[in-house]
């Protein structure tokens, strides 16, 4: 069941998610979208961060997200893309309108039954669902931590993505990974953890306990320690499914 406050958490953060969260890879849009289409659809745009890789992929790009900051940013970076204020449940679209919809980290907010109905039906018969995520990358030992100090779902026992599996309405067809690199600051990376839902709907207390330990994990880590910048490694998975 969706946590209702941390869904809401991300309702007055828009400029600050946009600027501290990372992108996608365009690898990543690649596989959702290998060929140009006429109408693709980002639910759960946030600010735009995937959306921006549509425009160049589709004759018509449209984005729904329920929060008024993030549609704000995301319409003065993106002002080609149509905008509207909606949610994965109810979808401001017509039947059988689009030949894409891509979800970027945002379907594990979902109710996923009537999410999927709804989805099918903007759909076009044959049409591609593409769910993606960033997770920490395994092998960084730092950023998993730090991970698990603010959001426990991100540690060993990670359950995001099993919102994907067995999709009412869809035929699963494969999943792809995509393993990339970001050059980010401490400053950066220790505001990027300040736009995560936990972190918001914390304490004051709780807030600077959380940046306090991640401090502490930076400063003990060889590849971190007196660092004012960092190579972060990310993976991006993929989920891909057919509308039946």
């Amino acid at each position: 069941m969706v946590d209702e406050a941390l869904a809401r958490s991300f309702e007055g953060i828009g400029a600050d998610y946009d600027r501290y969260r990372p992108g996608f890879p365009s690898v990543a849009a690649d596989a959702i979208v290998p060929r140009h289409v006429g109408v693709a659809l980002d639910l759960g745009a946030g600010t735009g961060k995937f959306t921006e890789h549509l425009v160049d992929r589709a004759d018509r790009v449209i984005a729904v997200e329920p929060s008024a900051a993030m549609l704000d940013v995301l319409r003065e970076k993106l002002p080609g893309v149509e905008a509207l204020a909606g949610n994965a449940e109810q979808i401001p679209v017509g039947d059988a309108a689009v030949d894409v919809v891509a979800v970027a980290q945002a379907f594990h907010w979902f109710d996923r039954v009537r999410a999927c109905a709804e989805i099918a039906r903007v759909l076009r018969p044959g049409g591609t669902l593409g769910l993606l995520w960033n997770r920490s990358d395994p092998a960084c030992s730092w950023d998993r931590a730090a991970a698990r100090v603010i959001h426990p779902a991100v540690g060993e026992a990670d359950e995001t993505t099993s919102t994907a599996e067995e999709l009412p309405g869809f035929r699963f067809d494969r999943l792809e990974s995509f393993h990339w690199t970001e050059p980010i600051t401490r400053d950066g990376y220790l505001a990027r953890w300040s736009t995560v839902s936990t972190f918001l709907v914390a304490d004051p207390a709780g807030k600077a306990a959380m940046t306090a330990a991640i401090e502490e994990i930076l400063d003990a880590d060889a590849a971190t320690r007196g660092l004012d910048g960092f190579e972060l490694p990310h993976l991006t998975d993929v989920y891909l499914y057919t509308r039946v």
